[in-house]
């Protein structure tokens, strides 16, 4: 978008990018596509990238970057997948190193027309494909970090039985305990209650991304909550009927009854938004419904890693510190959206700031909630690994 701009007193440049992704399928286990762009030199693959830009904090320039050279809008994530370096050749010879800060995008339109269309080619690819076609090796690991589970399944398919499945063979206790009778299907409906979870997300982004299709996102959230207090009824009835449970039985009510209040203070903030017939949305609003939806995007690689709890500690560990991480970095962005709505309608349209801080309100209590599913995996994790 920009030139490239140097600091003589810096060891690197400072840019912006985006990771455009969408799921393939609503199973809780569907694979993950990447967009990527062709430079306009080169023209290899790479991300949406440029430098930051005066005004707009980093993950909003990021999804400008977006819309400028792939032509996708979606939910920005405030919190970044992490850091990556390459070296940049410039029309002067000189060979400059970069430092790119990335940023997930969870793309809910594509639009047929945008600045860089004549001069890019955009096209999607499954994560572990595009993670071979980019030339940085550290974006390369960005990306298997994204989303470690599309890797893993690469890996069994091509290898047919993993190191971790050989490993196994060896740990006696874990293979006694493998021959005890498993009963109920708790996994599968804490995968079938995060699928819930992923879908209210999404929704109540594009509920708070305004437009004329609010209503519908509105009776989604209240139908995905519907969907899963029955679930969530299914697991605590399953419990009791139980004799021999894969975790506690405590941990399994609280696991479960976390991910229900998730999806619960979603209803409750679809329902306030009906109730005051709110259309426009601050900043800060948009900003955390979209940590909202990255954080239901790691719960949904992490849920299905229960299974074989014991193998995946280290990237359920991962993927809960994360989920905290996100959670502290929510809490900044309402104070900082409250403190804004308080300045601009406090004293002056009273009513105005009280909707706005009920709102704010629940989009923190969703993130919080997300926050306690996290600590529940940990436990387990702890308990049982």
């Amino acid at each position: 978008m920009s030139r490239t701009l140097v600091n003589p007193g810096s060891n690197t440049i400072r840019q912006i990018a985006a990771l455009p992704y969408r799921r393939v399928g609503d199973a809780l286990d569907a694979p993950v596509e990447v967009l990527l762009v062709t430079s306009r030199g080169s023209g290899r693959w790479v991300v949406p990238k440029g430098n930051p830009v005066k005004g707009l904090v980093a993950h909003a320039a990021a999804a400008q970057e977006a819309w400028e050279e792939a032509g996708v809008q979606g939910s920005v994530c405030p919190a970044p997948i992490g850091d990556y370096r390459y070296r940049k050749q410039l029309k002067s010879g000189a060979s400059l190193m970069m430092e790119v800060r990335l940023f997930p995008l969870a793309v809910t339109g594509e639009l047929d027309d945008w600045p860089e269309a004549g001069q890019r080619t955009r096209q999607w690819f499954p994560l572990k494909e595009a993670a071979e076609l980019v030339d940085e090796p550290d974006l390369k690991e960005l990306m298997r970090s994204f989303r470690s589970a599309d890797f893993a399944a690469a890996s069994r398919a091509a290898f047919g039985v993993s190191v971790a499945q050989v490993k196994k063979g060896f740990r006696m206790f874990h293979w006694f305990q493998s021959l005890l009778p498993k009963q109920g299907n708790f996994f599968a409906l804490f995968e079938a209650h995060a699928t819930t979870l992923t879908a209210g997300s999404d929704a109540l982004a594009r509920l708070l991304q305004g437009g004329s299709g609010m209503g519908q996102h509105i009776k989604e959230i209240i139908e995905r909550e519907e969907e899963a207090d029955s679930i969530t009824r299914e697991v605590l009835t399953t419990v009791r009927k139980t004799f021999l449970t894969p975790f506690d039985r405590g941990a399994i009510t609280s696991l479960i009854s976390s991910m229900d209040d998730a999806i619960d203070q979603m209803q409750q903030t679809a329902g306030a938004i009906s109730l005051y017939e709110v259309t426009e949305f601050e900043q800060e609003m948009r900003d955390m419904a979209a940590i909202i939806v990255d954080a239901a995007r790691l719960l949904a690689e992490a849920l299905p890693l229960l299974r074989d709890i014991h193998d995946n500690a280290a990237r359920l560990h991962e993927l809960t510190e994360r989920l905290v991480r996100m959670e502290g970095q929510a809490d900044d962005i309402h104070a900082k959206g409250l403190k804004r709505a308080f300045k601009q309608f406090g004293k002056s349209e009273t009513l105005t700031f009280l909707i706005q801080r009920e709102i704010y309100s629940h989009l923190e209590k969703v993130v919080d909630r997300f926050e306690d599913v996290a600590n529940e995996i940990d436990g387990l994790v702890i308990d049982h690994a």
